[in-house]
């Protein structure tokens, strides 16, 4: 028995970089999913060439989804789960007048064990009504909180790398939140025996993952940043993850690049997290950089940061709607594409007010459009899906399991409903379109992703398997 489904597909296909996307770009007015039992993807193509309209007689389980479009469920490499419910926190700053005022008080609240669950319960829900599929997740430092968030991504069959928030010294408003050096690395190890691929014992066909997850170098010392690599240096091979933040702010003189450098003595931000966080950016450590290593921001990046990254694998999660709600710049795009590194999206909730994946890719296009001189770039509509969903994959080193509609990958979708959202269903019929069928088609795309609402997502899939609250 299979199982089809029928709608206007959109995906990018194969194993592009994000400048060969619009290449790889692929559109199916009249398509066809077809999935085998276990949710993996047996053909992607015209629906007249599906395997069962070949071959009279085969079981199939058909979805006819009219107009609708099919494709890859969104993936977050960068979001907030203890701040749900600090979305628009008006903190009358930058990032860190922010953090002190909204969100280590906010944070703190998770120390309740019911109110932890009811956050978790209300973050897994926020996901599934966005059709994030796949997610980056910054924890709770409290691990009654991060067995809650999941038990919940557990029970709802979503895609989870999260890892309790590590926070070793703070101002007054982040002590509920601060461990000491020991209990930072025997919680985090502890998180990992436990929830590292616990759901099917097999990290190659897991859901759940977990991730080392310091705050940012301000949140830590040099003693925690030793014990964490020595840790890291021991669970690599098991396919452990490793997220932060990295050059998000730069006001001159008391931001937090500059405090990091200042207190760390070190020539750049990324040499903390690369085991050079002595004096004279001297090695004390092992580092934390790979292809497992996720870094939020990295908007004020050095042209040796940039290259430090690329040459280890590092990916970057782009947060332009949180960078913009805290000031932060922009990143540039096209110098850190050019450097060769994975650049995903993410919402950087609760920074980020907007949970949306395709409402990330709107502020992206709208600042790099907007970028000065020669940095001004307009992104393909391509380019834009392709953060969302294949970069996202291939930041999280699965690319070879989910990201686009390629056969044998397991089948992670969005069923986009217009109808749904009356302005979108507007602009989709009503607007203009090239007789180019290739700029037409970029034209729908883009519309497609620009005038997306959470109402007009109708049906989430992981594996096969329609995710529900």
């Amino acid at each position: 028995m299979t199982t089809t489904h029928l709608g206007q597909i959109f995906h990018v296909a194969g194993r592009p970089v994000v400048t060969e996307a619009a290449d790889a770009l692929t559109w199916i007015p009249d398509g066809a999913l077809v999935l085998d039992g276990a949710g993996t993807i047996v053909y992607c193509g015209p629906r007249d060439g599906r395997p069962a309209a070949r071959t009279p007689g085969s079981a199939e389980r058909i979805h006819d989804h009219g107009d609708g479009f099919l494709i890859p469920g969104f993936v977050d490499a960068h979001i907030h789960f203890p701040q749900t419910y600090s979305v628009d926190a008006y903190g009358g700053g930058q990032l860190l007048e922010w953090l002190e005022t909204c969100i280590f008080p906010a944070e703190a609240r998770l120390a309740d064990p019911g109110f932890a669950q009811q956050i978790a319960r209300d973050f897994t829900a926020r996901r599934i009504a966005v059709g994030t599929t796949a997610a980056m997740v910054f924890g709770s430092a409290f691990p009654h909180a991060q067995d809650a968030l999941f038990d919940e991504t557990r029970r709802a069959g979503l895609r989870l790398v999260g890892g309790r928030g590590i926070q070793t010294v703070g101002g007054p408003a982040s002590a509920p939140l601060l461990t000491t050096e020991q209990q930072a690395i025997d919680l985090t190890a502890d998180e990992i025996s436990r929830w590292h691929a616990a759901d099917s014992g097999d990290v190659s066909s897991a859901l759940l993952h977990v991730a080392i997850v310091p705050r940012f170098s301000l949140s830590v010392t040099t003693e925690t940043l030793a014990g964490l690599g020595e840790l890291y240096d021991d669970v690599r091979d098991r396919g452990v993850y490793v997220h932060t933040h990295l050059n998000e702010n730069n006001r001159l003189g008391d931001g937090e690049i500059d405090l990091v450098k200042r207190s760390y003595e070190v020539d750049s931000y990324l040499d903390t997290y690369d085991g050079r966080f002595l004096p004279g950016s001297r090695t004390g450590g092992a580092g934390l950089l790979g292809r497992r290593t996720v870094m939020a921001h990295a908007v004020h990046c050095t042209d040796d940061e940039l290259t430090r990254m690329a040459e280890t694998g590092t990916s970057i999660a782009h947060c332009p709607v949180s960078q913009l709600f805290l000031g932060s710049g922009t990143m540039p795009w096209k110098r850190t594409v050019a450097a060769g590194i994975t650049i995903a999206a993410g919402t950087d909730v609760g920074a980020g007010d907007e949970w949306l994946i395709s409402r990330v890719l709107s502020d992206a296009f709208k600042v790099h459009l907007s970028e000065p001189g020669a940095g001004s770039v307009a992104m393909h509509p391509a380019e834009m899906l392709f953060t969302a969903t294949l970069a996202g994959a291939r930041a999280l080193d699965m690319e070879n399991r989910f990201g686009n509609f390629d056969v044998g990958k397991e089948a992670d979708f969005l069923v986009i409903r217009p109808e749904r959202w009356t302005p979108l269903e507007s602009i989709l019929r009503q607007g203009i379109r090239a007789d180019d069928e290739v700029t037409a088609r970029d034209q729908t795309l883009f519309a497609l992703l620009m005038g997306l609402r959470e109402p007009a997502i109708a049906e989430v899939y992981v594996r096969g398997h329609r995710v529900r609250t």
